[in-house]
């Protein structure tokens, strides 16, 4: 059934179609109430409720050409490309900026003007325009007949294709031949099957996707054309320090080639870990205005140069209030190269499972170990026939740097690691057994959609800690019970299978005696083939083992 579009001037037919839905509740009912078939009331309600999804995607259509509803990304499913120019008169698109560059562009209409600097990066940030096909299966539409004749059929169901458009921006960043390349973010063009780029000066071409990195929210996007495009300068994200001047540009709302000014606020943030933010990059947040649809957009110095890809913002109600980020330039630039070469990110692997020494447990193990003032990443588990097991890395290791360059935390430490080059041998400083010394690892290549391997292989699987007065309480412990507490045991890891659980006391690791966690530690890293850990359960005294790493 198509019904008119919604719009201002077709208030008649909008009226017919509600008084449509009105007529026919109100005949089903008084039939139902005469003849007492209350199935064909039931089936009536479907009916309206059909034409009612029919009416609401009518005016969805129609309104797609002034905007596009918000979805549960903010980032995409924003404003569309159909409103008119908004430029306001005089900013005609520019041709060649000056030549001048670095602090003269700053001065170029007297100071604390940005005239030159936008003239020079607006051409090289478009417009990002995707639609995503759904398909649902939705009842189809019944003649109202049909509920005399045959009420108490069931309506057949009928494939139905809804459009959803949605909105982000690019950077234009090479061009090769007949072939122009364009950087924007991954949860701008997730999930589209069509992809047009609108460019500054007006001109539109489809687009298709090279690559695409949920890690690291990026995603690199093929133009097929011989005309020359603007190619935006890359900068060095490394230089940025607090206070410098920065400009946002993109398209939010669908206003397009927005630029809004602000200063960098803070380098190295990071997103919270309970949120979908994506934490493999350390971000720069800035206090220039950004806002839906400015994703995959440029954060620019004052000299003109690219030096971050703008991608999310805080703020309870959608919209900015001062707190945006950004991927730094230097981190995106790897992802170019790999998606060029690869068609994906490539990423090196280590294979060990870490927590933050500042977390509840990592503060909690290496004050128990001795070394609660040295900041880094705490191994928890081994994976099985990675590199980490190969080179003598395990359990109860902190890394406290990597090739030299020190890490404070998990994170800092896996993007370290995914940093480095599949093959290549890196050294890891660490701290095992109250000793510092340095490993050496050679680097293994993460698979493409490799979140972990299977919880099988890693080893041994579970977490201890010393016995305290608490968990003497907690677990009715006797006061002269020694060793160490089970905390946590992963499930399908090989500790779960052999049945060890959280709130065993292991009192021994290949039968030698242990009394602390560091001892625990000591023995378990030097397991060869076979481990066995005799637990004490009540008065039960149990021995369980597994292979181990070697």
């Amino acid at each position: 059934m198509r019904l008119p579009k919604l719009s201002e001037n077709n208030a008649g037919a909008n009226r017919f179609v509600v008084a449509l839905v009105v007529a026919t509740i109100v005949l089903s009912f008084v039939v139902g109430y005469f003849i007492g078939n209350w199935s064909g009331y039931r089936n009536a309600l479907g009916f309206a409720r059909t034409i009612a999804e029919e009416y609401y995607h009518a005016g969805l259509e129609a309104r797609s050409d002034s905007y596009v509803p918000v979805s549960s990304d903010p980032w995409q499913r924003l404003p569309a490309s159909g409103q008119q120019e908004s430029r306001a008169p005089g900013n005609s698109p520019v041709g060649d900026p000056p030549a001048s560059n670095g602090a003269e562009l700053v001065a170029a209409e007297g100071p604390g003007s940005f005239r030159n600097v936008a003239a020079r990066v607006l051409p090289t940030v478009v417009e990002v325009n995707t639609v995503e096909v759904i398909r649902q299966q939705l009842p189809r539409f019944r003649s109202p007949f049909d509920w005399f004749f045959d009420p108490w059929s069931r309506p057949e169901l009928e494939e139905r294709e809804f459009r959803r458009p949605g909105l982000g921006s690019g950077v234009i960043v090479r061009q090769n031949g007949g072939e122009a390349y364009i950087l924007t973010n991954h949860h701008v063009v997730n999930g589209s099957d069509e992809i047009q780029v609108r460019l500054y000066d007006e001109r539109e071409f489809s687009a298709e996707i090279v690559g695409s990195d949920e890690r690291m929210d990026l995603a690199l996007l093929r133009v097929s054309t011989r005309q020359s495009l603007p190619i935006a300068d890359l900068g060095d994200s490394s230089q940025l320090h607090v206070g410098d001047w920065v400009l946002a540009i993109g398209n939010p709302f669908g206003f397009e080639s927005t630029v809004t000014a602000g200063i960098v606020s803070a380098t190295g943030r990071r997103p919270d870990p309970r949120s979908p933010i994506p934490d493999y990059t350390d971000y720069i947040q800035t206090d220039a205005a950004i806002n839906p649809g400015n994703s995959g957009g440029a954060l620019v110095s004052s000299s003109g140069e690219v030096v971050g890809i703008n991608t999310w913002i805080a703020s309870a109600g959608g919209g900015s209030v001062g707190l945006g980020f950004a991927i730094p330039i230097n981190q995106a630039m790897r992802a170019i190269d790999n998606f060029l070469e690869a068609g994906e990110v490539i990423y090196g692997w280590l294979g060990v499972s870490l927590t933050d020494s500042g977390s509840e447990v990592g503060s909690r193990i290496l004050e128990q170990l001795g070394i609660e003032e040295t900041r880094g990443a705490l191994v928890l588990n081994v994976y099985r026939d990675s590199p980490a097991a190969r080179s003598g890395l395990r359990p109860g290791t902190l890394i406290t740097a990597v090739d030299g360059n020190r890490v404070s935390n998990a994170s800092g430490a896996s993007r370290r690691v995914g940093d480095l080059a599949p093959g290549a041998r890196a050294r890891f400083t660490v701290i095992f057994d109250g000793a510092e010394r340095e490993i050496a690892v050679d680097i293994a290549r993460r698979e493409a959609g490799q979140a972990a391997p299977a919880a099988s292989d890693l080893w041994p699987g579970f977490i201890v800690t010393d016995i305290d007065d608490d968990l003497r309480e907690r677990h009715a412990l006797a006061a002269d019970r020694t060793g160490v507490v089970v905390t946590s045991v992963v499930a399908g890891s090989d500790a779960d299978s052999a049945g060890i659980r959280a709130g065993d006391v292991i009192e021994a690791v290949d039968a030698s005696p242990i009394a602390r966690i560091d001892e625990f530690y000591r023995l378990v890293g030097a397991a060869d083939s076979q481990i066995a850990f005799t637990i004490r359960r009540g008065a039960a005294r149990i021995t369980v083992g597994f292979d181990g790493l070697a």
